[in-house]
């Protein structure tokens, strides 16, 4: 969520500590200048996700036999906002492509960084589903699916919707909370992890409560489970539109 100019004074990109351009003239001042806009934020995008995704896969797997959704759902969120909270500073804490998506049709990131990110997190949740496996029994790991999402096969419609609308309403309070400069808060990583953990208590029981490409597409890749896989795709990336698409709305509205 980089400090870009502003779309619209309805909605302002919040400033987020990223180094200015112009630092010196010299050859190694450029070099740490690239590194610490482009490099480095990429390297917390993969490391960060990693962490994310072994945390979910692990509650997943750990799980097992209880009934109920207690523990995903506050593994997931307290990771998440802790890890925001953490590294927001230095990427904007996205982890997840439906996220980094809205952010930058938000104006809230370079178009240049966006594949890098997406790439990153990609890469990122197929290394934190591989340490899950790594730590638990093979009994185990087969029993949850490596914490790969199996959706209702007889209700993927009411699976999709539920994806859209869950994704929708994390990434509003992403792109209203973080990026927005009016409606910031410093409370954003808070925030975002409680919804997160509200989402997977309101829908854990019927799609998965997803809500992340990258966080599905690890513990797939993983365990090779791609049973209707496409749902935890298309239903985010609808759900960051669908944001997008609002924001713009209330921008022209209130301009």
């Amino acid at each position: 969520m980089s400090g870009t100019e502003p779309k619209s004074e309805a909605f302002e990109v919040a400033e987020t500590g990223e180094p200015a351009a112009g630092r010196g003239t010299s050859s190694t001042s450029k070099k740490r200048c690239v590194y610490e806009q482009y490099v480095q934020p990429c390297l917390v995008e993969l490391f960060a996700t990693a962490m994310f995704v072994f945390v979910g896969c692990a509650s997943v797997i750990g799980s097992v036999g209880i009934a109920g959704a207690v523990q995903p759902a506050l593994a997931h969120g307290l990771a998440l906002g802790v890890l925001i909270m953490v590294f927001g500073k230095i990427s904007g804490g996205h982890f997840n492509p439906a996220v980094s998506l809205s952010v930058y049709l938000c104006g809230g990131m370079k178009l240049i960084l966006l594949v890098p990110y997406v790439l990153a997190q990609i890469s990122g949740g197929m290394i934190g589903a591989g340490l899950a496996r790594a730590m638990y029994p093979a009994d185990l790991y087969s029993a949850s699916l490596g914490g790969a999402f199996q959706p209702m096969s007889s209700e993927l419609a009411k699976c999709m919707l539920g994806e859209v609308m869950m994704t929708l309403i994390v990434t509003m309070v992403v792109c209203m909370g973080a990026v927005n400069s009016q409606t910031s808060t410093p409370g954003a990583a808070f925030c975002i992890g409680l919804i997160v953990s509200a989402n997977i208590f309101a829908g854990g029981l019927t799609s998965g409560a997803c809500m992340n490409p990258a966080r599905a597409f690890g513990p797939a890749v993983v365990a090779n489970h791609w049973s209707h896989h496409w749902i935890y795709w298309v239903g985010p990336l609808c759900g960051a539109l669908l944001t997008v698409i609002k924001l713009q709305i209330s921008i022209k509205y209130y301009s």
